[in-house]
């Protein structure tokens, strides 16, 4: 693939023209637009930019880390500017993770679709390419980086500087001698193929090498049987045939003669081991391989908290980019904070705060576009409605005119139901939670429970949370946030338009487990401050779980996190909690649990939750967890890592990794352990030591691997992770391939376990 994208760079009009490079005004605010000079780098693989056309270029983004491009009319920052901007000149390159979208506006609508269409291509390149050829294109940007004098070649000297930028420190004699190996032309320079030597004579994986000799009769290949029994003893892929065997070798085996011969070669072996069938993540665990027919209150459903917001929660910015961010990566559940806005027009933002406002048929027009572009299973749209009854009416005139047929309107069918449906009677549909209008008694009956009013669920639970303290009074500022949103409530009665669109999510509010069972039915939900959710886990966590197996349960980060921090979802998750949500726009160790949760079937948002937190005569305590659930032990040996990137904060040093296993589950399987760290080797560290856990409910944990770089001053600093579920985890020899603090790939970057289950709690074996 790498050929093919030079092959691409010398005959693609729009990448030759790219390369030569254009100017284009970089858009970053109403006020802030300045005219850069673009190009395209010769590899093809990064675009830099300067101020005048030949000014000190720098890199200004790798195609690797785009994920899209938007035309100008898909902007919201170019669409706020169309009296100054032509919108057809302008697009948006939008990046994988929470960096900001690049507007761009190109002088001629030629030279933005030139643009776009050769970025659509790249990526299209980039994102098609295999471990090998991601590896291949890796090697081709360090040379690129390493020749600095850009002659195609590379000095000794040149060769020196890159192995300091590569992470790697290494005794100069050893490193001359296997510059001058690599140097078959004798030229006192490495060329292309004789740099890919150099490398992989650097990279030569001792650990690899000998467990391949070990499973080899002569030491040069794996014959078919050999391979078979290494897939069955070690992989404990037990019901591996000799087909299976043989897919794999046609597959990883880069020789003709080796495929033809039904051999596996040290480099085929290598290249199965870095591959997904090598991976930590099992690749069955990867599509829907769930049961979705269950009603919706059986599944963990992808949650997300304040989705307008991309900053904090008292003056950051709001935006549609929220919704399409969440929705992209698989949130199935968003928030919706409603307030009455000028000219009619209902806003979103976050109420009694400086944080900016958008338009809620924006809103509502972004849903209904990206709602189903990752999965399409059911999304559920949370209102907190602020608004007075006229813009209540003008919501739900947009819900009902903007999202037309993804609306569910009425019940599946038209029939009564007698619980909820599943996410497969929902696909493609959009459902409205949020108050419903109920008999004149009902009414009567709740304004006795809750202040008069249309309240948010935020607000009502921080004027009701005094009522439910049994152990402790809030905090005084707690005390202070509930006297001023008591102060702020309205006297704002439900309009019946609005109303009528929620079906199957009526909110109601909690009062205690007994008035939820004896009250309310399987289409009403209440929603919990994490502090709430966790103090009744604590006291009445069995009776939260059996509530949660025939009612749904959002719960919400507490409102003294404006910094739009985390909890850990975990907690929540034990007691069955379908709707943890989540400031999605916050990275960090809860944002790797949830995404590592919500990574298995097929991403769709939706995950079927173990059956012991289905079945409503559970006896299961996620605070006392016992018998009958299957405890298990967990070896892990941190065998090597490899190509671990250096750290921008730390230009000049070479990192000291250490790696950090952590267990996320019920309160007695969290744990963590760590491994001694490598001195100055960020390029093929080895560790070899082995971790021991053991495990009461391995359905619930979660594992999460953590490089760190060791610091004996200060904290130590985080070079990249992996979280995946116990559940999708596979044995034997893996590679865990890492991502960054945004869950962005690390590619090459990886660290090479063996890992083994074993039933029971046993000692430890480290």
């Amino acid at each position: 693939m790498a050929s093919l994208l030079q092959d691409r760079l010398t005959t693609d009009q729009d990448l030759l023209l790219m390369q030569e490079g254009m100017p284009m005004r970089k858009v970053r605010s109403k006020s802030w637009k300045k005219l850069r000079y673009f190009r395209l780098q010769n590899d093809g693989m990064t675009v830099w930019h300067a101020r005048q056309a030949r000014g000190s270029a720098k890199p200004s983004f790798s195609i690797s880390d785009v994920e899209t491009i938007r035309n100008g009319h898909d902007s919201e920052l170019l669409r706020s500017l169309t009296e100054e901007l032509p919108l057809e000149q302008g697009f948006t390159v939008v990046f994988h993770g929470r960096r900001s979208n690049l507007d761009l506006v190109a002088n001629s609508v030629e030279e933005a679709q030139i643009w776009m269409r050769g970025l659509h291509l790249l990526v299209d390149l980039v994102t098609s390419m295999d471990h090998q050829e991601r590896l291949d294109q890796w090697l081709s940007d360090w040379f690129q980086r390493g020749d600095k004098n850009q002659d195609g070649k590379m000095s000794f000297q040149e060769v020196q500087r890159l192995l300091h930028l590569m992470n790697v420190e290494m005794d100069q004699e050893y490193a001359f001698s296997l510059f001058q190996a690599a140097d078959t032309s004798q030229s006192g320079t490495l060329e292309g193929e004789e740099f890919v030597e150099f490398y992989k004579a650097l990279t030569k994986r001792a650990e690899v090498q000998e467990l391949f000799e070990s499973f080899s009769a002569d030491g040069q290949k794996l014959t078919l049987l050999e391979f078979l029994d290494f897939l069955r003893e070690e992989q404990k892929e037990r019901d591996c045939t000799s087909e299976l065997a043989l897919e794999l070798i046609d597959r990883y085996e880069p020789s003709d003669s080796g495929k033809l011969r039904h051999v596996l070669s040290m480099d085929g072996f290598l290249s199965y081991l870095c591959s997904k069938d090598g991976d930590i993540f099992n690749p069955a665990c990867l599509p829907i391989y769930q049961d979705m027919t269950q009603p919706l209150n059986h599944y963990f459903i992808c949650s997300s908290h304040n989705t307008y917001l991309v900053g904090d929660q008292l003056c950051g910015q709001s935006s549609v980019e929220g919704y399409i961010r969440a929705l992209k990566r698989g949130c199935r559940c968003v928030e919706v904070d409603v307030w009455d806005g000028p000219s009619g027009e209902p806003v979103v933002y976050h109420g009694h705060t400086l944080t900016s406002r958008i338009l809620f048929k924006d809103v509502v027009a972004t849903v209904a576009q990206y709602a189903f572009q990752t999965s399409d299973y059911p999304v559920i749209l949370s209102l907190e409605t602020h608004c007075s009854w006229e813009q209540q009416q003008t919501m739900a005139r947009h819900l009902t005119e903007i999202l037309g047929e993804q609306l569910l309107s009425t019940t599946l069918d038209g029939v009564l139901p007698t619980q909820l449906p599943s996410p497969e009677e929902l696909r493609r549909k959009i459902l409205v939670k949020g108050k419903k209008l109920t008999l004149e008694e009902d009414l009567e009956d709740e304004e006795e429970e809750v202040e008069p009013g249309l309240e948010g669920e935020h607000e009502s639970e921080l004027a009701l949370e005094s009522q439910f303290e049994t152990e402790s009074e809030p905090e005084p500022q707690e005390q202070n946030l509930q006297i001023k949103d008591k102060k702020k409530k309205s006297k704002t009665i439900l309009c019946p338009a609005l109303s009528s669109l929620v079906i199957y999510l009526k909110s109601v509010s909690f009062r205690s487990f007994t008035h939820s069972k004896k009250h309310y039915h399987f289409y009403e939900i209440s929603s919990f401050s994490e502090t709430k959710a966790k103090r009744l886990i604590k006291e009445a966590g069995n009776e939260f779980v059996q509530h949660n197996t025939w009612q749904l349960s959002r719960v919400y980060p507490s409102g003294l996190r404006t910094d739009s921090s985390n909890y850990n979802p975990q907690e929540l998750w034990n007691a069955g909690c379908q709707m943890v949500a989540m400031n999605m726009q916050t990275a960090g160790l809860e944002m790797d649990i949830c995404d590592g949760h919500f990574r298995q079937n097929g991403g769709c948002g939706y995950v079927l939750k173990p059956d012991f937190l289905r079945d409503n005569q559970s006896s299961f305590h996620p605070e006392r967890p016992i018998s009958p659930f299957k405890a298990q032990t967990l070896l892990i040996q941190v065998i090597s890592g490899q190509q671990l990137p250096k750290l921008k904060t730390k230009e000049g040093s070479i990192v000291d990794p250490l790696v950090k296993v952590q267990i996320f589950g019920v309160r007695l399987d969290t744990a963590r352990q760590e491994t001694n760290y490598v001195e100055n080797n960020g390029f093929n560290p080895y560790w070899g030591q082995t971790l021991c856990f053991r495990v009461l409910v391995p359905e619930l944990a979660m594992l999460r691997f953590v490089v760190m770089d060791y610091d004996w001053k200060s904290r130590n600093d985080f070079i990249g992770q992996y979280t995946l579920p116990w559940s999708c985890m596979q044995q034997g020899y893996r590679h865990i391939h890492l991502l960054s603090k945004d869950g962005i790939s690390l590619c090459p970057a990886s660290i090479f376990v063996y890992i083994c289950i074993r039933e029971g709690l046993e000692g430890d074996e480290s």
